[in-house]
């Protein structure tokens, strides 16, 4: 009888003793990746600054910090100046104007790669849960790249670590016929304060319940309740902002109607000639549903579409698809697939690198660490990098600062966050989501058509506008040459234009 106790107890240890190895080994894959993908991402910093948005998110954040005050008005643009206006992303804009005040936009952009490589390291790690670490890691580098266009210093990037984990630690439950964790109301709160796709969450909750209905039906009610229960906790929880109820209705002004959404191209529907590598991959994806006949429940199934049709329709929304469907069924892959499983792997014998990263640990998780805050410090004090000339206008704006130009400026859309950065009050800028509707933006828009001039002509009058700051390929140029405005400033990337006096 002592002999069986000790035997089962050496097989207990020795079972526990090689989950631990295996842990380690995925740990160790998902860190290298993190920094891999992190240093990348710093090699091409310049990439993280192209979008006109990052200038005014990163003021925002700047001015809130100075005042100790939340924005509830328009104090950036003078067309619509006073209107109401609330920065429901201002958590994420306090982080960028932090990281803007330690190192100016090196912060920044270190800031957003780093959340980038702690993203990447959650998806390779859920995904390593179902899948042996070298598929989990090819698979989490290759769904990493394809979300590269959103990877940029938005408020947009701090959600994607949130969105992982409630995801797969939703889905988890559901498919264990547990209680969701309260834990993750927390972290929606944080996300609400983040971003306004928080909304998302309300979303794949259900459709993560859905799921654990259809496996226990009615034969769990207090799982069933606890769940129940967790659905309205969430919006509850969405209500501890600045703003409280406001951000979600934010959110809608998007959603239903917004004017702004056919000018803008990340909201246009998925183009497959502006991006063969996407769709390639939905056509290998596709093509992979078909021929392995990949069983998996209704619920899931439609997850999986109506994240494809957020894509299609908003192609911003490429990361719902390419980030969250692969998680979603990861599992069914891992058990329908043997070759793929992480329970196959982890019954197998390590092979050498496998042995070298479980049996020093210590030291390559060390090593791995120093060299990821090594090359943080070594571009944080010698990087200088600046946001893309496309949106700066370095050249027009140090032109109209030397010649006093002052007064209403007419601008290009992708001007407006330098405007706004550079503290000069903008005709438009990207705060489309709440400003510059009631019609504003279909006229502004329609003043670079083919007979547009007379639009154009109305709104120079209406708004007293005295210069204009263009980028070089806005279609309203010709528009002012024949209106007798003189080119005062060009170079590569903008055109100043002043009236003849």
């Amino acid at each position: 009888m002592v002999d069986d106790t000790y035997a089962t107890r050496a097989v207990t240890s020795a079972s526990s003793s090689i989950e631990d190895e295996n842990l380690r080994v995925r740990l160790l894959f998902c860190l290298v990746l993190a920094v891999a993908k992190t240093a990348l991402l710093l090699f091409s910093a310049g990439l993280l600054l192209r979008d006109p948005d990052n200038w005014w998110h990163v003021k925002v954040g700047l001015d809130m910090l100075s005042t100790r005050t939340f924005p509830t008005v328009d104090t950036y643009s003078y067309t619509f100046a006073g209107s109401p206006w609330i920065s429901k992303e201002w958590l994420a804009q306090l982080f960028f104007a932090l990281a803007y005040d330690s190192n100016s936009w090196s912060g920044v952009t270190l800031l957003t790669a780093a959340t980038v490589g702690l993203t990447t390291f959650l998806l390779a790690w859920y995904l390593s849960a179902a899948f042996k670490p070298t598929i989990a890691l090819a698979l989490a580098a290759l769904l990493s790249f394809l979300i590269n266009p959103i990877m940029t210093a938005r408020p947009l990037i701090f959600t994607l670590p949130i969105i992982i984990v409630w995801t797969a630690q939703l889905f988890q439950a559901a498919r264990r016929e547990q209680s969701p964790p309260l834990w993750l109301l927390p972290l929606l709160c944080l996300w609400a304060n983040l971003h306004g796709t928080f909304t998302f969450g309300f979303v794949i909750a259900a459709f993560a319940a859905l799921d654990l209905l259809v496996r226990v039906r009615l034969t769990e009610p207090r799982v069933l309740g606890a769940w129940v229960s967790f659905g309205l906790l969430c919006p509850i929880v969405t209500l501890l902002n600045p703003y409280g109820i406001k951000a979600i209705l934010a959110t809608f002004t998007v959603a239903y109607g917004n004017e702004a959404v056919p000018y803008i191209d990340e909201w246009q529907p998925f183009n497959a000639s502006n991006s063969y590598v996407t769709e390639a991959f939905l056509l290998l994806a596709l093509l992979g549903l078909l021929v392995s006949r990949l069983q998996i429940a209704w619920p899931k199934a439609l997850f999986l579409l109506f994240t494809l049709h957020l894509f299609l329709t908003h192609q911003r929304f490429c990361y719902l698809f390419v980030l969250l469907v692969p998680l979603v069924l990861a599992v069914e892959v891992g058990e329908q697939f043997t070759w793929v499983s992480a329970r196959k792997w982890a019954s197998e014998k390590r092979d050498r690198l496998e042995q070298i990263l479980a049996h020093r640990f210590h030291s390559v998780l060390a090593v791995t660490c120093i060299l990821g805050v090594f090359t943080a410090a070594i571009f944080a004090s010698s990087s200088k990098v600046e946001p893309s000339h496309d949106t700066s206008a370095k050249g027009a704006l140090a032109y109209a600062k030397e010649h006093n130009l002052s007064g209403r400026v007419f601008n290009s859309y992708n001007f407006g966050g330098t405007l706004v950065f550079h503290g000069i009050k903008t005709f438009i800028d990207g705060r489309t989501d709440q400003l510059f509707l009631g019609g504003f933006m279909d006229k502004t828009m329609s003043a670079g058509s083919s007979s547009g001039r007379p639009v154009l002509q109305e709104l120079l009058k209406t708004y007293g506008v005295e210069w204009a700051l263009l980028v070089t390929g806005d279609s309203r140029i010709p528009f002012f040459e024949d209106l007798g405005w003189r080119r005062a400033y060009s170079d590569a990337d903008s055109v100043i234009f002043v009236p003849r006096h």
